[in-house]
């Protein structure tokens, strides 16, 4: 973002808006809009404007913030850190998630290549049908003298 430079004397709005953003001391302004700003600083509305800027300056370095309490302290830290022990048991699972979807693609990847290379190979296990039994084939076709 290219800071905004004044070509010519500054306006009332513009000084009011870098008085309220860098505050009274000219010094922390933009060194771009220090040239005029300090022009237009010795107006009156100049004046007027560095006065409530140089008030609200003052009020914040008045302002402190207490540390935090012991207790609040402990309390930041305890959830801090099972925070960080859940990001890491939730970071571990999905390692293992992936490292088992990877297992699984290499397997199907293996078997779509054994199917691709050897069509032709037979199983050599038995596929039992619906008439199958441990004893062999109890189709219709049997007949009691075949037992």
């Amino acid at each position: 973002m290219a800071e905004k430079t004044t070509d010519g004397p500054m306006d009332a709005g513009r000084f009011a808006a870098l008085a309220d953003a860098y505050g009274s001391a000219l010094h922390r302004w933009p060194p771009a809009e220090q040239a005029a700003a300090i022009l237009f600083a010795e107006t009156e509305q100049g004046r007027a404007i560095l006065r409530r800027a140089g008030r609200l300056d003052a009020m914040l370095d008045r302002h402190r913030v207490e540390a935090p309490s012991p207790a609040l302290h402990r309390a930041i830290v305890a959830r801090a850190s099972t925070e960080v022990r859940q990001v890491r048991r939730r970071r571990f699972w999905w390692l293992g998630f992936g490292l088992a979807g990877v297992g699984l693609a290499g397997a199907v990847a293996g078997l779509a290549l054994m199917t691709v290379v050897n069509p032709d190979i037979q199983s050599d296990h038995y596929v039992m049908d619906a008439n199958a039994t441990s004893f062999g084939d109890a189709g219709p076709e049997q007949t009691e003298e075949d037992l």
